[in-house]
């Protein structure tokens, strides 16, 4: 594997550095591969990387330096009173008021004995950090990237995260994004990490979810104007954006930006699904809106999952089961750019921000038993939720801790099933079929080894599953803008915003999280933003035909996969048993699914090992 892949090919990615001499070694190898630097005010190197200057804004104050580098609106003055604060205080709060305004972006500070970097509340802008040794003994660099960082230390990949990484049903909190490099360490979402003059790393949290106190009415009039301004960061100062126009939350999106005067480019893909309606709703939005540029993509042009899964050669920092979907999903983004986007909106982060979670019921059951009561029947209604299952969960008050105990137990068990009630920590993940028992052995071991201090994401089980599916679905957001950054444009997802999400979270439960309204948070927040004609949509599309098309198209390259297997190699997968399920017809609900973090894992494990562009070949 060549240790420069990332470093030579990747066109943005930084490393921080704390202002001391023991740091000049990994300085050193990472300004080989630099296009850019800014220093401390000791003239040592403070930043490295490569970036567009245009996303990034710096602000001084005596020995202070303050830079914000992302999606953003942060004028230079703010830059330099953050960092005139910086400079007075050991811990100033400025810094954290400054990391919470609207738009994704990382706040790097270099003060007097110490460097601070931050990310957002969930992982979409990630901080990692790891120990270089050097001459003068071991010194702790960071990065937004974990492949940059564990090839500028020269960590070795950790074959038990690996195996941990092919759970069907997805990694469990806290493992899941973690860098799969021995000594690399993520940040986790609203959190900070402190580099101090000897270059020792310390993580502390500077974010916590608000109590949902807020009535819905007020909740939405707070959302529509933390929307407006996390819409208008991204298209100030543009003549065309673009964005996606399919579902409830697109659609809140687009309209948002063309409401706020963009000139907008909007696409939606069709499906082949007939109960499909994407582009009906599409549509009418369009007409009532008057204004914005659509383009309705042929169900015959969208490309089905898997499709391309052999030839694939986008270099991601972990395993990302947008892998399997890449082609489809890239699809709508290269039209895009060829239009001539730089910027290019999502809607994800929508389902788990807007529609919540039942799990939420499970605290409310201790405050408000009637009103979470009469939700929870009409949950077990919608969903066919056995009264015994449900009252099973409900009467179940184990810790986070103990249900982790419990799924290193049952790795190998049955899955739950499809109607298991949605009131547990999470969905247990389980090891697929063709998991060696070394492999086991492996995710067993990390989860029964490793454990957070803070126990769960969140307070209760609701806020848990809700912010460890806002970390989740957000890196789906950062692999694609992975694969989007040489095509030279940006997907922008405005609903992981810190006050977007705080907006959201902030309203009652029993208001936001019901089975008797489709996202009503959205709808009511949306008056006079999205058009009447859809406003009140309630449906939303689905892809289950796409999924078993794209097995059986793909088979062979599924197959190819298969020889000469790097999960095989590792002895992490029986090849036999793989190759089977692969010429298996399988069912996208209950079977295609468990393949698609062992696909993941096999593009990713391949793509480590081809050769990086020449020089002449990157991108500035």
């Amino acid at each position: 594997m060549d240790q420069s892949l990332s470093l030579q090919s990747v066109p943005a990615w930084f490393v921080v550095l704390p202002d001391t001499a023991a740091a000049a070694v990994p300085a050193a190898k990472a300004l080989s591969f630099a296009t850019r630097r800014l220093l401390h005010a000791s003239g040592r190197p403070w930043i490295v990387g490569r970036w567009d200057p245009e996303t990034a804004v710096t602000g001084a104050h005596r020995d202070a330096r303050v830079v914000v580098i992302g999606e953003h609106a942060v004028p230079a003055a703010d830059a330099e009173r953050a960092a005139a604060a910086a400079a007075g205080t050991a811990s100033p709060p400025e810094l954290d008021r400054l990391a919470g305004r609207a738009g994704s972006f990382h706040l790097i500070a270099s003060c007097p004995g110490r460097v601070r970097v931050q990310g957002g509340v969930v992982t979409l802008r990630r901080v990692f950090h790891a120990e270089a040794t050097t001459p003068g003994g071991p010194v702790s660099v960071a990065s937004d990237r974990a492949d940059v960082l564990a090839e500028l230390v020269g960590a070795g990949l950790d074959e038990r995260r690996i195996a941990l990484e092919m759970l069907a049903s997805g990694v469990p909190y806290p493992w899941h994004g973690d860098p799969l490099w021995r000594g690399v360490h993520p940040v986790p979402g609203g959190h900070r990490l402190t580099l101090d003059a000897a270059g020792r790393a310390r993580t502390t949290r500077w974010w916590s979810p608000p109590d949902p106190v807020v009535p819905l009415a007020a909740g939405a009039a707070r959302l529509k104007e933390a929307l407006a301004e996390s819409v208008a960061v991204r298209t100030r100062g543009r003549d065309l954006v673009s964005s996606d126009l399919g579902g409830l939350d697109s659609t809140a999106v687009c309209c948002t930006a063309a409401r706020g005067g963009a000139k907008v480019v909007a696409y939606t893909a069709a499906i082949h699904d007939e109960a499909g309606d994407d582009v009906y709703w599409a549509e009418r939005t369009v007409r009532a809106l008057g204004s914005v540029e659509h383009h309705v993509v042929p169900a015959r042009e969208v490309a089905m999952t898997f499709d391309g899964i052999d030839t694939l050669r986008d270099v991601l920092d972990t395993p990302s089961i947008i892998t399997v979907d890449r082609n489809r999903r890239m699809g709508i983004i290269e039209m895009a750019a060829a239009r001539g986007s730089g910027l290019h909106f999502t809607g994800l982060g929508g389902d788990e921000l807007l529609a919540g979670t039942p799990a939420r019921l499970h605290t409310l059951m201790l405050t408000h038993p009637f009103i979470a009561l009469h939700a929870i029947r009409g949950y077990a209604a919608k969903y066919r939720w056995s009264r015994r299952a449900v009252l099973s969960r409900l009467l179940d008050r184990r810790s986070y801790e103990a249900w982790l105990d419990r799924l290193a137990r049952d790795l190998t068990g049955p899955a739950a099933p499809v109607e298991e009630p949605l009131l547990d920590w999470a969905v247990p993940p389980r090891m697929p079929p063709w998991a060696t028992p070394d492999a086991v052995a492996a995710a067993r071991e990390v989860i029964r080894t490793r454990r957070t201090p803070a126990g769960a994401r969140g307070r209760d089980r609701g806020e848990h599953r809700e912010l460890v599916a806002m970390d989740g679905i957000s890196q789906w957001v950062r692999h694609i803008g992975q694969m989007s950054a040489p095509l030279g444009i940006a997907v922008s997802a405005p609903y992981y915003d810190a006050p977007v999400i705080e907006a959201a979270l902030a309203v009652r439960t029993e208001e936001r999280i019901t089975p008797w309204r489709y996202k009503p948070l959205i709808v009511e927040a949306m008056r006079g933003v999205v058009p009447e004609a859809s406003r009140t949509r309630s449906t939303k599309a689905n892809a289950t035909f796409e999924e078993e098309a794209g097995l059986r198209r793909n088979r062979r390259a599924l197959l190819a996969l298969c020889e000469d297997s790097r999960l095989v190699r590792l002895g992490l997968a029986d090849g036999k048993v793989l190759h089977d399920w692969c010429r298996r017809a399988l069912s996208a609900e209950t079977e295609s699914y468990q393949l698609h973090p062992t696909i993941a894992c096999e593009v990713w494990l391949r793509s480590r090992e081809m050769t990086p562009l020449p020089a002449a070949d990157r991108k500035a």
